[in-house]
């Protein structure tokens, strides 16, 4: 019932909206006047053609058309079209992302109920309703851009791996990565959750499972009543594989306070007794990534076009953007005053170790900012984005101004460890960090549809139960969208060295 109360309450501002948009927007607008035609090209069976500027792999045109052929014959009745081409307008190309966004928002849900499935079923649809308006989501919902598409693919395959689904996830991983190049990060990391389940998981479950028993037997002692409880919780669910990820949460809750070092030799010696079995459950996945480098090899380039305007970079500064980002995304849950005192409190408590740990994150963001803040060609000459306006009237505002935020940067990513950390091996929280740098360090535009993916795997695996946070987090979505929308929709401007409408966008 939750994923069908999901998909309603998505398609209740998806469609209106798509309306609106569409009656004032008609015409591709920004990058969509390179994967429109693209996709119209598509449509007439023109496979061998291809824009130069189009940066990624063309999965989404040919998900495009599935979709203007499964929309063909009723289309077809209603206003007489002859060919799918005549049909393929930026309207129906646009209804992709408006599907794939209730879509999404299901594979949501699903994926909270596998990571927390003693969590009530109206707390888990509102948490997924909440997500499906995180703002840069939502904007592009609306839009004929590969975001939505590249989201959903990621979560597919996520949510595939956490079901002990391996050949299929590594399936939906190969979509992903035509869908987008860098999305082969996401892939190894979901592929090594996977492998962190399998061998840390197993490891702790038959430890628990042990000592549980063997308590029980001892004292001739009845479950626990959580325990009761919660198993009553899984068989309501009727989902194998939500009992598997039960028992991984309260694996990796339980195992939350070891170090770093333990999990990574537990690991290791888990991989090596397993190799077998794991390369089997995994071929799909080293497949990718083989097919992957020879694609690489072969264009010379992760990107397809524009090669020059997306070359590789070391902009280390985008990790320090994306940890503020972030959390100012989630300001209830990391600028709060309660989180600021716990997490002080913490700070206090584990000196002087925390005290290290905060003034080498100080200097290495200094580093950062100073070393490798990049200024790209694109973000300086385009007013048309929020990042152009970012940069200039705040982080450029005045010379101090990039020193000054770097006590913020440190806050949120302190911050953002100190709560994966409490629910999530330190191995994982680890592999997230790294996924996020390898996805955002080499990209050199600072451009905010980049930390949509890290930004779900974030919260998703924050584990916050606190429905007021929710709440307010939800408002303040709510709150970007309507004024992100109304400067789109309704504050237009024009350039003098460029004919046509120019529009705010993210």
């Amino acid at each position: 019932m939750g994923r069908v109360a999901v998909a309603v309450m998505v398609s209740l501002w998806v469609i209106p909206i798509s309306i609106l948009v569409n009656r004032i927007v008609p015409e591709p607008y920004m990058d969509e006047i390179f994967h429109i035609p693209q996709a119209q090209h598509y449509c007439k069976g023109n496979f061998r053609s291809w824009d130069p500027m189009i940066t990624t792999p063309p999965a989404l045109y040919y998900l495009s058309l599935a979709h203007v052929a499964c929309l063909f014959p009723g289309l077809s009745y209603i206003k007489g079209a002859s060919s799918i081409a005549e049909v393929c307008s930026p309207v129906i190309l646009r209804s992709v992302n408006g599907v794939l966004a209730v879509v999404c928002s299901i594979l949501v849900y699903e994926i909270i109920t596998q990571l927390r499935p003693a969590l009530d079923e109206r707390k888990a649809t509102f948490y997924a309703v909440v997500l499906a308006m995180y703002p840069l989501h939502w904007f592009f919902t609306f839009l004929y851009y590969t975001d939505v598409a590249s989201l959903t693919a990621v979560l597919a395959m996520y949510l595939a791996c956490l079901r002990k689904n391996y050949w299929f996830s590594g399936l939906l991983g190969a979509l992903a990565v035509a869908i987008r190049q860098t999305n082969i990060i996401w892939m190894l990391f979901v592929a090594s959750s996977g492998v962190i389940n399998i061998t840390l998981g197993h490891q702790r479950d038959k430890i628990d499972n042990d000592d549980t028993g063997a308590s029980i037997r001892k004292n001739g002692q009845q479950p626990p009543e959580n325990s009761a409880i919660l198993s009553s919780n899984l068989r309501k669910r009727k989902t194998s594989g939500r009992v598997d990820a039960s028992v991984h949460l309260k694996a990796t809750r339980s195992a939350s306070s070891e170090g770093l070092l333990d999990d990574v030799v537990a690991a290791c010696l888990a991989i090596f007794h397993m190799k077998k079995k794991l390369f089997v459950s995994f071929a799909p996945f080293v497949i990718l990534l083989v097919a992957f480098v020879a694609f690489v090899r072969w264009n010379g380039s992760v990107v397809l076009g524009a090669k020059e305007a997306h070359a590789v970079s070391l902009h280390f500064a985008q990790m320090l953007y994306f940890g503020l980002f972030s959390a100012l995304f989630m300001a209830p849950l990391y600028f709060s005053f309660g989180q600021a005192v716990n997490f002080f409190r913490s700070f206090w408590k584990n000196r002087p170790y925390s005290f290290f740990q905060a003034l080498l994150a100080l200097i290495a963001g200094l580093v950062s900012v100073h070393f490798f803040s990049i200024a790209h060609p694109y973000l300086l000459a385009d007013n048309r984005h929020y990042t152009f306006y970012l940069w200039r009237k705040v982080i450029q505002g005045h010379w101090s101004m990039k020193y000054l935020l770097v006590p913020l940067y440190v806050y949120s990513w302190l911050s953002i460890w100190t709560r994966l950390g409490k629910v999530q091996r330190k191995i994982w929280v680890l592999g997230y960090f790294l996924a996020t740098a390898a996805v955002l360090i080499p990209a050199p535009l600072i451009e905010f549809r980049y930390y949509t993916i890290p930004f779900f795997f974030l919260i998703l695996h924050s584990h916050s139960n606190d429905f007021q946070s929710w709440l307010l987090m939800g408002t303040l979505f709510v709150a970007l969208n309507v004024f992100t929308m109304m400067m789109f929709l309704y504050r237009p401007f024009h350039w003098d060295h460029e004919p046509g409408t120019q529009r705010f966008i993210w």
